[in-house]
Order: structure tokens, then C-alpha cells, then sequence
């Protein structure tokens, strides 16, 4: 089952809007994708640690 996402309203500037974009599309992601990968790797340089959701893989074991 694919992890739960949180979906909000997000305005951007155009430019930076297209920025991303190009971005996304050299990186072969989708711009929301692109956006989110930004965001972990911002967070990350600022060492805060984000956990991920996901499902024991050992069925709780």
C-alpha cells in the first residue's frame, strides 16, 4: 500500500514555478516529485531529520 500523502494549496511564483520545472524534467520527476526532493535535501542540510512513514516490511516482527 503506497504511503499516505499530505495534500495542500501551494502558490509559487511563476518563475520559480518554471525553475522547478526544468528541474524536474532534467531529473526525470514529476515537479511535485522535484518539490518534495528539494524540500528533504533543504531540511537535510540543515540537519533536521524527517522521518518517513512506512510499513514494517517484516509484517511487524
Amino acid at each position: 500500500m503506497p504511503t499516505e500523502r499530505k495534500a495542500f494549496a501551494l502558490r509559487l511564483d511563476p518563475a520559480l514555478h518554471d525553475a522547478i520545472a526544468r528541474l524536474a524534467n532534467a531529473e526525470l520527476r514529476s515537479v511535485n516529485a522535484e518539490i518534495e526532493f528539494l524540500l528533504r535535501e533543504a531540511l537535510r542540510a540543515r540537519g533536521v531529520k524527517v522521518e518517513t512513514k512506512t510499513e514494517d516490511k517484516n509484517g511487524g516482527e
